[in-house]
């Protein structure tokens, strides 16, 4: 048996696909266009290994995806192929409608094609899982309960409104079409392989090059943070366990300001690569003029797939964070490559 992983060199479907063959001897096909924040060196350490294919390609190219839908006959799909930064969204939109809405368009039209095609048995195995986004619920106010998954869609940005586009793309081909789907929307994620243009490795890198580490408006944007591996292993639950048609917030139950985020990421740099001025990294911080459209808070009600799949997450933001900029320290090779183009 074979999954397909879209998305597979990027910061979250890599780790996935690692994760993976730490739990199953299923053969993974990756797939990935391989823009700027898709990275093959993500998945060198199974390189070698037979159960992996890697092959570049494009979502949007409807006939290279139905050849391999045919020639793998995979029993599931799981999207992570997604352009994420919120700031790329404001100053080019295109590349997100193009990607983000009929990237996955075309791959709903292609699995409505291959699935319809399957036997009795393989049909009713097959599930294709959407990795999606809390940022398509909008912005809560700072005593508001957390977002559940009957939350009113109000997406803020271009990125969050083409994630919300392509939510409603997936649900619509479950509804009309019977196509066997399962979404998930979860909270801002952190960990090993991301790449620096997000909050945390950003810190992690500025803070290193003697940089300063910019914060937007006053730093206190609230948002929920969810370790990588956490989130895989609840991807892995809902596809195994989730029910058809159904959502799932994954959240990591830790709501913290970005001003602590980054104060806590400079304290622990401070512990295990003291800088030889002996002042702290925490100095390197920069308030910035705010950007368009700001969520002020995210977080997420995971409660639902906690009692039915029995997921909750495993590591604390202190544990997580403290493995994250560990790793980071450990990689100066992957970093040196993120700064020199390779």
């Amino acid at each position: 048996m074979t999954i397909i992983v879209t998305g597979a060199a990027g910061f979250i479907g890599s780790n996935f696909v690692l994760d993976w063959f730490k739990h199953s001897d299923e053969m993974v096909l990756s797939f990935d266009l391989l823009t700027y924040a898709g990275n093959i060196d993500n998945l060198s350490s199974i390189g070698s290994d037979k159960k992996h294919i890697f092959i570049k390609g494009d979502i949007g190219d409807t006939n290279h995806f139905l050849r391999l839908l045919d020639g793998y006959q995979p029993r599931a799909i799981i999207n992570f192929a997604a352009e994420s930064h919120v700031d790329r969204s404001i100053n080019n939109p295109y590349r997100f409608i193009q990607t983000n809405i009929l990237g996955t368009y075309n791959l709903l039209e292609c699995l409505k094609s291959y699935w319809g095609k399957l036997n009795f048995n393989d049909k009713n195995n097959f599930r294709f899982l959407h990795v999606s986004t809390d940022e398509v619920y909008g912005s809560l106010e700072t005593h508001s309960p957390a977002f559940s998954e009957s939350n009113q869609y109000l997406p803020s940005s271009p990125y969050s409104a083409s994630k919300a586009s392509a939510d409603h793309l997936v649900r619509a081909w479950n509804q009309t079409y019977d196509l066997p789907v399962l979404t998930t929307n979860c909270s801002n994620n952190y960990g090993p392989y991301q790449f620096p243009e997000k909050l945390i490795p950003l810190c992690i890198l500025n803070a290193l090059s003697d940089k300063s580490i910019p914060i937007y408006g006053d730093g206190k944007q609230v948002r929920d943070w969810l370790y990588v591996k956490d989130h895989c292993a609840a991807i892995r639950a809902v596809l195994d366990f989730g029910n058809i048609g159904e959502t799932y917030n994954i959240g990591g139950k830790s709501e913290k300001k970005n001003i602590d985020v980054v104060n806590l990421v400079c304290q622990i740099l401070d512990e295990l690569k003291p800088k030889s001025s002996g002042f702290s990294y925490k100095k390197q911080i920069m308030f910035v003029k705010d950007r368009p459209g700001h969520d002020r808070r995210y977080a997420i009600d995971s409660s639902k797939i906690t009692q039915e799949l029995n997921w909750s997450p495993k590591e604390t933001f202190e544990s997580g964070i403290y493995k994250t900029v560990k790793w980071y320290l450990s990689n100066k090779k992957w970093i040196e490559h993120f700064v020199n183009g390779k």
